[in-house]
């Protein structure tokens, strides 16, 4: 049985419309117009105990509605969610024990106080008993490093330490699931991986259900192997990552080292898109060129030394479908 089940949600805000001059708004103020807004359009998922799933889509897609809407802040217009069999809204006390959520661009950690005393004030919130507290805390400093800075007010953190400290926080009580919002933003490569490093230790040792909302694609290709794309408030893809890279990825690249430098390659669907000294960048299409094929070619026709074949980037096939490049079949909404 899922975790968490949404069922045909829909949420509509009823926006004020004001009109321009001086008469115009004490007109909106006299007789007020609205208009209505549909920001979520009749989205349905499951998600498993244990899953891992990116969340995606545009601004303004709809993510962090609905993402509220799972927490409880937000009370949907039509529509169901079931979280552990528990309603968001109107048990939203109970459904709240129950979550971790990180804001990377917001914190919950108090600002002047060093961070252990925000530890402290949810250890006594959620009643975390004293046993689970310390193995908690000493899981987080061999995995995150934290006691290094547990002490200094969290004003004075860097980005990465108030992350890891943050992350730290929302796990603190062993919620069943955790919402993350952008957790790596800001961070430099090697904290991003120190954190993915953490969260996937979590998910495997734990079990933890979790759900990313975030622009960096890394974050979801080394996390997740689900992701949910919402565009304009519905749905337009849940499935694998593997599944969109294979369906719309379809440019392969080779990198080719060879004996000597080569001026210039001519093989049908083969372009050069980059070459420094002896090595050469190929790009070719999956459908119309077999690997297989190239590789002998060249290999008969100039002698290689070393090469690969570089998949295309998750981040690149998400672009090209936020700007309308890729259309996704429909039948591909819900492959998992």
């Amino acid at each position: 049985m899922p975790l968490i089940e949404v069922n045909n949600l829909v949420k509509d805000y009823k926006l004020n419309v004001r009109k321009k001059g001086l008469l115009g708004s004490i007109h909106s103020l006299l007789v007020p117009e609205y208009k209505m807004k549909r920001a979520v359009d009749n989205i349905s998922f499951s998600i498993n105990k244990g899953e891992m799933v990116g969340f995606i889509g545009p601004n303004g897609a709809g993510k962090s509605t609905t993402v509220k809407m799972l927490t409880g802040i937000l009370v949907p217009t039509s529509g169901q969610i079931s979280i552990g069999g528990l309603s968001p809204h109107r048990d939203r006390r109970k459904n709240a024990m129950r979550l971790g959520v990180v804001f990377g661009q917001r914190t919950q950690l108090w600002w002047d106080l060093p961070a252990i005393d925000t530890f402290e004030l949810l250890r006594y919130i959620y009643k975390i008993p004293e046993k689970i507290y310390r193995q908690n805390m000493n899981l987080f400093n061999d995995l995150l490093e934290i006691n290094e800075f547990m002490s200094q007010p969290v004003r004075q953190l860097s980005l990465g330490q108030r992350m890891r400290a943050d992350i730290a926080a929302a796990l603190l009580h062993n919620p069943e699931i955790i919402f993350f919002d952008e957790p790596t933003i800001g961070l430099d490569v090697i904290a991003k991986e120190k954190v993915r490093e953490f969260i996937r230790y979590i998910n495997r040792e734990k079990g933890t259900t979790m759900l990313f909302t975030t622009h960096d694609m890394q974050d979801i290709e080394k996390t997740c192997r689900r992701m949910i794309i919402i565009d304009e408030g519905t749905t337009i893809y849940d499935g694998t990552v593997e599944h969109i890279k294979e369906s719309y990825g379809t440019s392969r690249t080779l990198v080719a080292d060879f004996p000597e430098v080569i001026h210039s390659i001519d093989i049908p669907g083969v372009e050069v898109i980059e070459e420094k000294g002896r090595k050469k960048w190929l790009r070719f299409q999956k459908d119309e060129v077999q690997v297989s094929n190239l590789i002998y070619e060249l290999t008969q026709k100039y002698g290689i030394i070393d090469l690969t074949v570089q998949e295309p980037e998750i981040e690149g096939i998400i672009r090209e479908i936020y700007q309308g490049g890729i259309k996704i079949d429909e039948s591909l909404c819900r492959v998992c």
